[in-house]
């Protein structure tokens, strides 16, 4: 076992370096983590270092001096104090380096169980630590911004009424700030820069946690995922094992590098680092050793800290082998499927990286859902840039088609033996403009990062609505918010599974920001006083989730097959404005932007539903008919993206129905199929054509 374990007498450390010649365990005082107090030599056993020893005891701050060959790749420099990479606890002395420390990992679970939520029913909540409680006024101000106030009753409370899931954590491993950051009086924010895999960031525990040496910010950490599957809701975490924050050849060495260089990172062949991450160095996972790492720190926020899943940042850099190409069954990717210790854990992979080849959506193996940024480009498109083409004077770039391949789970793109549900649809991230920025922004904003406004993504698909920035023109602003409603909504009703990005349910702004990954201010802390539009979106972004949570039909499993009982799919039909079902043409012209979705679920073990679609993205007021479907009764709005609240009526199949421009419309389909049955064997299933497998014109990394 590498890392640290307990013997009768002590603690056992175990280190992993091919190429060391040396190693020693360098153990300071408990009082004082720079003053070194113990040197004692480690035993090499194969390409693993060993030494047991009395001297490591819990709160004791220890790190390992490390010997080896000069040389190109090698960066090996005894008189630096260096971190062993699983470490579980880490203390930063005064001087600013940092020390492992020996931790209890005892905690009493109080025999609460994970929640057990199928893919195709998750709502994933993406969220910052500090930034959703630091401003909240419902908890006392010390547990503001930790773990302790994330996990806090009014926190859980918030969640639990707004109808998401589960809780994807941005990084909470232990990270640092870039030195280009340091030195400009600017903090890594979003925490993609990580100093140990195995450590929690301690900046983000309660005080006491932070001065607690014996494993207090493990306990705050493990204590904020008790409650949080208490209350019914799974954490995941967003990890970066694509990069370290040893940053690039000046950079600050800590860990790997100082450990093994050559054969935790990527070279060239003159030995210099190779950066496919944008962050000055690129972790080797072709080697087998950088895989054991990646798969130990799996393990064990699995099952050490019971998280429920995981999001890979730049997993592109996990799949690349020893020539560096992407390969979907490289030996990483098969291995944390194929762990039996990783068996009920989530796996979610940001598909690019800035490599060679570096676009890679679809193409993870089964069993990884996917960051679909094809979607997000397409509704964008569809409800912004169209609508932006139309207010110019010109024409919507596409038709119904790439919508409705989109909403209707992605088939071609995401294979069809996956399902959609490994399809992770976002509308916005952590990274790029909020969903209100996307309606008051033409262009990024980002001076107040330093870059000279260079940095972040330049094409966004957004529409500022005629204004740049807020308007007091009270036309503009509610133009914006049903955009906003009509993106909302897209998402929600979509196949697959759908991402919420913290404070977009009520309309959160950062001031045309699309990168804040530097600001950590009240620019990107979630605000917990509201405006009175702000909540009313709020209610319906609720009503939205409520919607999805109550019919199934939304949220299919599989794939439907046309002519086929597929169980667990949603079989689709697909109808014109007319009522008539969609023909090629209908596809293909971008001049008539309305079209209907019925979709019909397959149940296996929720009841039977039937919901209609519809969307219009037209400048102009179109007369809709509404389909007469086998067995329909009557048509039930359940939302209009127009409304500010929720309509409620009841309309005949056949009737024909006013639709305001650039609208979306929900209707629960009331009454049986023809044969009186909730699941027919045979019936009409038309899907749209698949969207062409080519790159979006940009992928915002982060």
């Amino acid at each position: 076992m590498r890392g640290i374990e307990r013997t009768p007498g002590g603690h056992r450390l175990t280190v992993w370096s091919r190429h060391a010649t040396a190693m020693e365990l360098r153990v300071f005082d408990a009082t004082d983590p720079d003053w070194l107090v113990h040197t004692v030599p480690m035993e090499r056993v194969g390409e693993e270092f060993t030494v047991d020893t009395a001297l490591l005891q819990v709160g004791t701050p220890y790190a390992i001096g490390v010997h080896g060959p000069a040389g190109p790749g090698h960066a090996f420099d005894p008189d630096r104090h260096a971190v062993p990479p699983h470490a579980r606890g880490i203390v930063r002395t005064p001087h600013g380096q940092h020390r492992a420390t020996v931790t209890v990992d005892d905690f009493d679970w109080g025999g609460v169980e994970r929640p057990r939520i199928p893919r195709q029913r998750q709502v994933i909540y993406e969220a910052h630590v500090k930034g959703l409680t630091k401003l909240s006024p419902h908890m006392p101000k010390e547990l503001r911004g930790t773990y302790a106030g994330l996990a806090h009753p009014s926190t859980i409370a918030y969640l639990k009424d707004l109808g998401v899931t589960t809780v994807q954590l941005l990084p909470i491993h232990l990270f640092v700030s870039e030195q280009r950051l340091i030195q400009q009086g600017r903090v890594n924010h979003w925490g993609y820069n990580s100093l140990s895999w195995f450590a929690p960031h301690i900046a983000y525990a309660s005080r006491q946690a932070q001065f607690d040496g014996t494993g207090g910010v493990l306990r705050e950490v493990k204590g904020m995922v008790r409650l949080l599957h208490e209350a019914g809701l799974q954490v995941f975490l967003d990890v970066v094992y694509n990069h370290t924050a040893e940053e690039g050849a000046a950079g600050p060495p800590s860990s790997l590098r100082l450990i093994d260089s050559a054969a935790y990172y990527r070279h060239d062949d003159e030995g210099r680092l190779v950066d496919w991450t944008g962050c000055g160095n690129t972790v080797d996972l072709s080697e087998p050793a950088a895989q054991e790492l990646v798969l130990d720190s799996l393990r064990y926020w699995h099952r050490e800290m019971q998280v429920d899943g995981f999001r890979f940042d730049l997993a592109v850099t996990l799949g690349r082998g020893a020539d560096g190409a992407f390969d979907p069954q490289h030996p990483l990717l098969r291995r944390i499927l194929a762990d039996p210790a990783l068996a009920s854990a989530t796996m979610i992979a940001e598909p690019w990286d800035i490599g060679p080849d570096g676009w890679q959506t679809g193409r993870f193996p089964t069993g990884f859902s996917e960051w679909n940024d094809r979607f997000r480009d397409t509704v964008r498109q569809f409800w912004l840039s169209d609508y932006r083409s139309f207010r110019e004077g010109g024409h919507g770039a596409t038709g119904v088609g790439p919508l409705a391949h989109a909403v209707s789970g992605s088939e071609g793109l995401i294979a069809s033996e996956r399902g959609p549900v490994e399809s992770l649809n976002f509308i916005t991230a952590h990274d790029g403009f909020t969903l209100t920025d996307l309606t008051r922004y033409d262009r990024k904003h980002n001076e107040a990062n330093g870059e000279d406004n260079r940095d972040g993504a330049d094409e966004n698909r957004s529409y500022n609505h005629g204004v740049e920035g807020r308007s007091d023109d009270i036309a503009i602003e509610l133009d914006r918010r049903k955009s906003m409603r009509n993106l909302l909504g897209t998402l929600l009703v979509s196949a697959g599974v759908p991402m919420l990005t913290m404070g977009d349910e009520f309309g959160r702004t950062q001031r045309g920001n699309n990168n804040a990954y530097c600001q950590d201010s009240a620019l990107t802390w979630m605000r917990w006083e509201r405006k009175d539009w702000q909540d009313a979106f709020l209610e319906q972004t609720r009503r939205l989730l409520r919607l999805r949570r109550e019919h199934p039909a939304l949220r299919p499993r599989e794939y439907g097959q046309g002519g086929q009982r597929v169980a667990g799919s949603s079989r689709l039909d697909w109808y014109n404005a007319d009522g008539l079902h969609m023909t090629i043409d209908d596809w293909d012209h971008s001049h008539d932007r309305t079209m209907q979705m019925l979709a019909e679920s397959t149940p296996v073990d929720e009841p039977y539903s039937r919901v209609l679609v519809i969307f219009h993205g037209s400048p102009r007021d179109r007369v809709v008919v509404l389909p007469e479907a086998d067995g329909t009764t009557d048509y039930e709005l359940l939302w209009d993206s127009a409304l500010d609240g929720a309509g409620e009526e009841l309309v005949p199949p056949g009737a024909e129905i006013g639709i305001t421009p650039m609208s979306l419309r929900v209707y629960a389909v009331h009454g049986l199929p023809a044969a009186g049955t909730p699941a027919p064997t045979v019936v009409r299933y038309r899907t749209p054509p698949t969207a062409p497998a080519t790159p979006p014109a940009a992928q915002p990394l982060a």
